[in-house]
């Protein structure tokens, strides 16, 4: 079992109710989000944040948010899922990388997440083929990091 896990996604997630990504994320995740098990997630809007608040409401896994910038330049919907789990004494580690808010930014966070990690989990959104979450399964592939996709 990998003992630090990424989770990448789509922001786009506003088409699906919250309980069918709980299924998800159950199926795909649970199995990885033991005791122990480190998960790095983006801090961004989107599957970062359903997936953080998931873990931390249903897993004893250990959480690290890595913001590209400063987390109060994340969405406000991101800021507030991370305040969440922080105030449930469940974030184990904020990293604000000194990067900047544009594409380059955005890409630089995921390759340090990756690179940091031992196995990658990716919620691309269905039926595309070039995304930032895309890049990051693309990077953990040529990294040799083992994935899991899961297109949503």
């Amino acid at each position: 079992m990998p003992q630090v896990v990424t989770i990448t996604g789509t922001r786009s997630t506003g088409y699906r109710m919250l309980g069918e990504y709980w299924a998800v994320f159950d199926e795909y995740v649970r199995p990885f989000a033991r005791r122990g098990v480190r998960f790095r997630l983006g801090g961004a809007s989107g599957i970062d944040s359903l997936a953080l608040r998931w873990l931390a409401d249903e897993t004893e896994a250990e959480l690290v948010v890595v913001a590209p910038a400063r987390l109060t330049e994340q969405p406000k919907d991101a800021q507030d899922a991370v305040a969440a789990v922080r105030d449930g004494g469940r974030l184990a580690e904020l990293v604000e990388l000194s990067g900047s808010l544009n594409t380059e930014g955005y890409f630089e966070r995921n390759r340090w997440v990756v690179d940091r990690s031992g196995f990658v989990i990716g919620f691309p959104l269905k039926g595309t083929t070039s995304s930032g979450t895309w890049y990051t399964i693309a990077y953990a592939a040529n990294q040799h990091k083992p994935r899991l996709i899961m297109p949503v």
